[in-house]
């Protein structure tokens, strides 16, 4: 049963116009932007997240070249917000701080999200101290945080506070979590920590809307969504059942509930062109661990070479391969096709 007390000043993050630039191989063009940020605006989310799927700076031949810039993206959302917070993912490595960074805070950016591996929070180090030293708002990001157990989980949530993080958020890039998993971890940072804590999820399992609802009643103050889940592989928590759910618990928010299932609507009828959902591949990816962005090229690399994209995806667990290693992809797929070429060979009389 949900704790009240652990539902107070829920604060939602919109990830469409960043998580769901993953769907459309990075190509929401400005008219997508433009219209979702003012249908956001008027369902009442706290932050609208905007940029390549990737975060800034990420546009690239290797992860997918965006239809914008990272500064189109953001003043063509930034005209839109008046109650919202404009919001970024920056991800040392794809971002550096005078490059991408800056301009995207000349660009009127709010709020900042800096992400890395579970295990690397020490490599977001000089964006949060430089961001909180500028007074921006910034939040520490654990991505594919299936992949270590809630004490480490809660070593590295510790170093993020210290640089100044004013939250850490945790995401299951994968969709690997059970509402087991989300209650563990999330309860252990809630408890152990000063800042308030996040959840991103993934449907990979299924379980994005049971497993954000989980970590609310651990006692996480954010959590994030986008229009019908429009997402990476298997897509996100989606905005309209996460409304839904919150207002039959009676869960403060500032989600308007009507406008919320409005920009749902309008995504689907301007540029989700397929809504998010469960197949093998996703399914597998969930299985395996592997992030979620990670669906459409295995799916292409499965089919260039004639190789079960469940059995790369399973191999690239097996690898403990993560996001920014896309590469792996491929070496992997050479691999499993040596292998039953010498199967195949071995077998012939």
């Amino acid at each position: 049963m949900m704790n009240p007390e652990n539902c107070r000043h829920l604060t939602v993050c919109d990830s469409t116009l960043r998580d769901g630039n993953h769907a459309v191989a990075h190509r929401l063009d400005a008219g997508d932007i433009r219209n979702y940020a003012r249908a956001a605006e008027l369902a009442g989310v706290d932050v609208v997240e905007v940029g390549h799927g990737n975060g800034i700076g990420a546009s690239s031949i290797q992860v997918g070249l965006a239809a914008l810039s990272d500064t189109e993206m953001l003043r063509t959302a930034r005209a839109e917000l008046r109650n919202s917070r404009l919001g970024v993912l920056s991800i040392p490595g794809f971002s550096c701080v005078e490059r991408h960074l800056k301009p995207a805070l000349d660009c009127g950016v709010d709020e900042v999200r800096v992400g890395t591996h579970c295990t690397e929070a020490d490599v977001t180090r000089q964006q949060i101290t430089l961001l909180r030293e500028a007074g921006v708002t910034v939040k520490g990001v654990l991505m594919m945080s299936h992949m270590a157990p809630a004490s480490e989980l809660l070593v590295q949530a510790r170093l993020m506070q210290s640089y100044g993080a004013h939250a850490v958020i945790l995401m299951d890039s994968a969709g690997a979590y059970t509402c087991t998993d989300v209650r563990e971890k999330v309860d252990t940072l809630v408890q152990h920590l000063d800042v308030e804590i996040g959840f991103h999820a993934h449907n990979n399992l299924g379980l994005s809307i049971a497993n954000t609802m989980a970590a609310i009643d651990a006692g996480a103050s954010i959590v994030d969504v986008t229009a019908r889940g429009f997402g990476a592989g298997a897509g996100n928590a989606a905005l309209e059942l996460i409304a839904a759910n919150l207002h039959i618990g009676k869960i403060e928010s500032r989600l308007h509930l009507f406008q919320a299932l409005d920009a749902a609507e309008l995504a689907e009828d301007t540029f989700v062109k397929r809504v998010p959902g469960n197949d093998g591949v996703t399914i597998t990816s969930g299985i395996a661990g592997v992030f979620s962005g990670f669906a459409a090229p295995v799916r292409l690399a499965g089919e260039r070479f004639n190789i079960d994209p469940r059995e790369i995806l399973l191999e690239l667990g097996k690898r403990r391969v993560v996001a920014g290693q896309e590469d792996a992809i491929v070496e992997v797929t050479l691999s499993l096709t040596e292998e039953r070429e010498h199967r195949i060979s071995a077998t012939d009389p």
